[in-house]
Parts: structure tokens; sequence; C-alpha cells
């Protein structure tokens, strides 16, 4: 790997650049007085204190993250718990399957993640131009150059018994020492800990925002009042117990996230704003082109990008061009910007697509921002183990006939055979999909029972058997007027009318949300009173005549009326407290109701 260049072409010092960060203390590594004394032997790696201008520059990155993403898109932001319960990231899949591979050097105890090993070895031998560690090893020819570059261009796409195949062949050590290292074992990246005095109840300090998010899903719809799509939009603490800390801030094992979750129909992945974003031109290195053994990102705008399924819908495209607008925007430079897709074998257990922006570092491509299509993993998991359903109702414009089988479950048995347990049976069965009640039908047609997945039962039982006699599932036809779907996710682990006039009050950072209900005007009003919000701009049909609005004022529920540009101007004067709603009152006509018929 070449070097790092600054802007001026000079190579990048990254030993005097950390020595000035912690010398000026925008950060500096937490307990460290404790961490230099005699007596400590505790492990203080990948924790950091920010001092001053750390907390100063991460406060203006947030600040911009969220006028960028949060006010920009009208997003719901919230703030949820770090502490979250085993059961729910059992349910994630983190438990299982949140993990990277470890290697152990015996000798000298420590423990390396082994595709970091396998790259830092690579690299320091192609950068010596030699196969070992001394400098008399053998020279690197031409065919080992080509199939180490290659290796180092799929290193993310390795399962843990290749990487242990490549650390035997290639006779990969520990560059601490020398050291062999055992094969790759899994390790899983979660703190575990309890709550209260019991170990009856494991928690895990959560590993990214996103859980909280989707928990909340159902009580964001009916905020959102049941308009799709939508986004939420957190920021907070997360925690991974990484394997081997180094490489100073950007592998640590505390850190903040801000993370997006835009709920879309699976059947309708286009995006409304996304002729915004069309002719933005992204550096993308693709699956392909990776497993080819090529690391050169290919140019190509987001409208290209999507029409050749290089990505895969407009969601995904138009949120990877947020992202990019976003990075540069901060002061990426973007000579060292790339977004990689996500080889198959690295594809976290929820995605069915991903993409990292990924900056060139002194430490080589560092991914910055994870871009993920979860489809509906998260949803449907957490709705088939709660019996919660996580789901949205479109209205049909047409009423529709479905064939389709129903389970039905004998209410008056259920009840005395299985007592406080028989709404959690009940919950399971309801939350069963088309595909598991065809099985089950059979069967129970040949069996005459069926075992039913049901992990909240008490006593620890995690299923229950159901004979013919509590359970029956018959075909029916139904006529639907709504249909019901588990949108899909997006993840990003970043003439007059409503949405012009929104975005000429985002741009002057004022917060704002369409309420474009079917709802009275009235009620709409009093929906936003009870939110607390100090002011309302209405467009009615008196702006269709003369391009005037009305801007209400919560506590005096007093209107006034006037120009599109002199309620925006008084808006921004009232949120700076250049002046008072009296002022503001005297200076624009009063309003109290439209002078038209309709």
């Amino acid at each position: 790997m070449a070097p790092t260049a600054t802007l001026k072409g000079e190579k990048f010092d990254r030993s005097l650049f950390e020595s000035l960060m912690k010398r000026r203390f925008f950060f500096t590594e937490s307990f460290e007085i404790y961490r230099v004394s005699a007596n400590f032997n505790g492990d203080n790696r990948g924790l950091y204190d920010y001092g001053p201008p750390g907390c100063a520059l991460q406060a203006n990155i947030v600040d911009l993250w969220r006028k960028h993403f949060v006010m920009e898109e009208n997003m719901l932001e919230l703030d949820c718990t770090v502490i979250t319960p085993e059961r729910v990231l059992e349910t994630s899949g983190h438990v299982d399957k949140f993990a990277d591979w470890m290697c152990k050097d015996p000798v000298k105890g420590e423990y390396l993640r082994a595709d970091h090993l396998v790259e830092s070895v690579l690299e320091s031998r192609l950068a010596r131009g030699v196969k070992g560690p001394s400098k008399d090893s053998p020279k690197l020819d031409e065919s080992t150059i080509a199939e180490y570059n290659d290796i180092l261009a799929k290193i993310d796409d390795y399962s843990g018994s290749e990487l242990g195949d490549l650390i035997r062949r290639l006779d990969i050590r520990n560059p601490d020492g020398n050291g062999e290292v055992l094969p790759p074992v899994p390790f899983n990246l979660m703190f575990k800990s309890t709550v209260g005095p019991s170990a009856a109840a494991p928690i895990y300090l959560r590993p990214e925002t996103a859980q909280g998010q989707f928990l909340n899903f159902k009580k964001l719809l009916d905020y959102n009042q049941s308009s799709m799509p939508f986004a939420s939009a957190s920021i907070g603490k997360s925690y991974r117990n990484e394997i081997s800390p180094r490489s100073g801030l950007l592998r640590v094992r505390e850190f903040l996230m801000a993370e997006i979750e835009h709920y879309v129909d699976p059947r309708k992945k286009e995006h409304s704003r996304f002729g915004e974003v069309g002719k933005i031109e992204l550096p993308l290195l693709n699956r392909e082109t990776q497993v080819a053994g090529k690391t050169t990102p290919q140019t190509m705008t987001v409208g290209q990008a999507v029409k050749s399924k290089t990505i895969e819908n407009e969601t995904l495209g138009y949120f990877l061009a947020r992202i990019m607008l976003f990075l540069l925007k901060i002061g990426v430079d973007p000579s060292k910007l790339r977004f990689r897709q996500h080889m198959a074998n690295e594809m976290a257990h929820y995605a069915c697509d991903c993409w990292d922006a990924e900056l060139l570092t002194s430490y080589g491509w560092i991914e910055c921002v994870g871009c993920a299509d979860r489809s509906a993993f998260d949803l449907t998991a957490h709705s088939k183990y709660t019996g919660a359903p996580l789901v949205v109702k479109e209205t049909l414009s047409e009423p529709v006939k479905v064939d389709e089988l129903h389970a039905k479950l004998d209410k008056k048995l259920m009840g005395p055979l299985f007592r406080r347990d028989a709404p959690v049976i009940q919950a399971s069965v309801e939350a069963l999909d088309q595909t598991s009640l065809k099985a089950l039908a059979a069967e129970l047609s040949e069996k005459g029972a069926v075992t039913i997945d049901t992990p909240a039962l008490s006593g620890g039982r995690t299923s229950v058997e159901l004979s013919t006699e509590l359970l029956t599932i018959s075909p029916v036809t139904r006529l639907l007027s709504t249909r019901d779907y588990i949108p899909n996710v997006i993840e990003p682990s970043f003439g007059i009318g409503p949405r012009e006039l929104s975005a000429r009050l985002r741009s002057l950072g004022i917060s704002n949300n369409i309420d474009a209900s079917g709802a009275s005007i009235g009620k709409r009003y009093a929906r936003n009173d009870e939110l607390g919000t100090p002011l309302g701009i209405t467009i009615d049909f008196d702006t269709l005549l003369d391009g005037s609005v009305t801007l209400r004022e919560r506590d005096t529920m007093a209107q006034v009326r006037g120009s599109e540009d002199d309620v925006i101007q008084a808006v921004k004067l009232l949120v700076d407290g250049v002046e008072t709603w009296e002022q503001i009152s005297h200076r624009l006509l009063p309003f109290s109701g439209q002078g038209h018929d309709n």
C-alpha cells in the first residue's frame, strides 16, 4: 500500500499527527495515569476520552449531521437505552452471529483478529518485497505479488476456515515476536452483564442503535399518522468488545453512532427525491470487481448505477448520494473516498445488500459509514417472537379477493389447558406467515398434531404441541380492502407548496414537519399543541389565489397572515429571539378565518 499523502503531496506523518492531537488534548487514553502505573494490570485499549477541542469537533459534526439528515428529511429522532435484554439480541441474531474470527498467540497470550493479521502481514511483505519477517527472507516473485494482492482484494470475503488455511499455508505469524498462532475461532463482540443482583436477567450493552428504533416502529408509524415511507434516526453510544483494538480512534470499544432507519414498502423502493441526486458521481467498488481481485473503483452517476443494478434500488442510491454529500461537506478529500460493496461472506446476517463509505488513511482503507438494505429481517424477527404486528396497513384503491390459509384455535379448550400461556400461543399462531401455515397444514393432516415455536412460554419452554382438536388450518377466500406488509429498512450504521416551504425553513436551520393528513385544521392544530410545537404555518385555498399563508402561535392561538417571504422571515426572527409574537402580530395582518366558501 502506497503511503498516504497530504493535500500538498507530502508523505503523511502519522506519529507526528497523533502526537499533536494528544498534546493539544483532542483526545487521550482513558485511565492513562493508571495504565502507566506499576501496579495496573487491566486493559484500557480501545477506550479514549475527548478533550475540549475533540468535544467541539464532535459536536460540530453531530450538529451538521442532524441538519443534513434529520431536519432535511423530516426524520423522527429517538434516544433509546444502551442496556438491551439478551432476548432482544437473540431474536435479532446478534448473540449467535455478531462475531469476528480470532487467533491466539499461545506464547505471548495475545489475541489477534484473523483478517487483520493476514492483511497487515501481507501488506508488510509487499512493502518490503520479501516473503518472511526478516530482511534475509526470499524475495517476492511476480506470481506471489499477484497472489498477495488478490488475497487482499478479497480479504473481507474469507470464512474462518479459509483464513486458517491462509495463515497456515503462507506461514503468517504474530508480527510482535514472530510467534505461530492457533487456528481462528469466532468471538462475539458484545459486552455482557446482568440487571440487578440476579444473574437470571442477562443483558448486553447495545452494539448498534438500530434495535431500539425497530422495537418502537409501531409508535413511530402512529406518530407519523401511518404515512409511508418515513425514517427514524438515533445518535448515541454503542459498544463492541474488539479483539485487539489498535489504530488509535479507528478501532475502539466505545464509540458514538449516528444511525438512520428508512422504512419503505418492499414493492415501492423508488424515492421521491431521487431526481435531486441522480447526476451525482460516486466511486463504486462493486462485488464483482473485488471477486476479480481488483481494487480500482468505477466512477458513475447514481442514476447510471441504479439503472444498471450496480445499486439495487433508488432508495439505497439516494442515501448513498446523501452520504457522499455529507462527507464532502465535513471536509473529506474526494480522492480518498470510495463506496465498497460487501462481499457475500462478510455481509451482516440481517442485510441483503450493503455498501461502506471507506476513507483512505495511513492505516489503509477504513470503513467510515455503512449503508445496508436490511430488508424486513429485524421487524419480521421481533414480530414473530413477540406476536406484536409490526406491519403497515395500506388502504387499497379497490378491494381484492385473496385465497389463503387461516389458522383457528379452539379457545374453549385452550384456556383450561394452557392457562396463562394461551394468549402467548395465540399470538405465535397469528404471527405465522402463509408459507409456514402451508407446511403446518400438511403436517397436521398427516400426523394429527404439529409443534409450534413459542419461545415466550412459562417454565422456560420454547415450543408447544397442538393437535387437530386445538388447531385447524383451512383455506378461506377473503375480500381485502387493506394490505398488510412489513416494511423493508434502508439503513445509512448518517409553485408554492408545503414541500418548498419546508425546504426553505430547513435551509434556515428551523426544524419542521408537514402534517398532510386528512384531519380537520382544528385537529391538526390540537395535535401539534399537544407536542408543544410553538408555531404553525397553514397553506389553504386563499394561498392559491394570492400566495399568502397563515402563521399561528401556540400559546395565544392567534393567527396572522402574510406572503410566504414575510411569514418565513417572521418565523426566523421569532426562533432567533430577535422579535416577540406581539411585535410580529402588529406587523402582519391579523387573521380570523378564510374569506372564501371553499
